[in-house]
Order: C-alpha cells, then structure tokens, then sequence
C-alpha cells in the first residue's frame, strides 16, 4: 500500500488548510487512517483517525473542535481539514493507514506510512 500526502504549505495563524491522502495498491475501504505530526525536535504525535466507513473518528485534544478528519473511499482518500490553525500546528503531516482490528492512536497501531507534507503556520 502507498501513501500520498499533499496540501502542506506555508498559512497564517487563523487561517485554513486541508490536507489529502491518497492511498494505491490495496483496498482503501478496509483501513483504518490516520493522521499523525511531526514537530521539529519533537516525537512523532497522534493527530486524527477515521474509521473504515467514517463512522467514528478520534481526535488529539490539541485539535479537537479546529481538525476534521474524513475520507472518500471511492476517491481513495482520507483528508484532514485544519481550522484556526496556530503556530504550534507547525509541523511535517504524516498519513497512515492500519489493517488492525481496533483503531489506535498509537504508532505502532498503522502498517502503512506515505511521506509528509511540510505545514508552517506564522503568527
């Protein structure tokens, strides 16, 4: 399975920005995904998951009520909308996907990791 992570980019505190994830090479519909951080210095952290057909999805109390997290299974893609964002949201934004029976907020919960995208939000 492959991962594509796109929409980072550089956006004023306040302001809006909505991450993609597009996933290839195995059956979206039957993972759960994920959304996970990377701070500069900092430990990779939970973000938001989503379950197989949107209908339970987690947040990171740092982001609960700001962060949206959704997916369209017939477009393989699981999204991450980012309201009001701050300067602490500033990080590389990793998507995951996991084959596990539970959801995790954990790491080692997801099998599946793409490659970042880098959001930098200014004060």
């Amino acid at each position: 399975v492959q991962l594509q992570a796109y929409g980072g980019g550089l956006v004023q505190a306040g302001g809006y920005l909505r991450l993609s994830c597009v996933t290839s090479g195995g059956t979206f519909s039957r993972y759960r995904m994920g959304w996970f951080r990377q701070a500069p210095g900092k430990e990779r952290e939970f973000v938001a998951a989503i379950q197989r057909s949107s209908e339970t999805t987690y947040y990171a109390d740092s982001v609960k009520g700001r962060f949206t997290i959704s997916r369209d299974n017939a477009k393989n893609t699981v999204y991450l909308e980012m309201n009001s964002v701050k300067p602490e949201d500033t990080a590389v934004y990793y998507c995951a996907a996991s084959s596990r029976i539970l959801i995790s907020i954990d790491r080692s919960g997801y099998d599946y990791w793409g490659h970042g995208t880098h959001v930098t939000v200014s004060s």
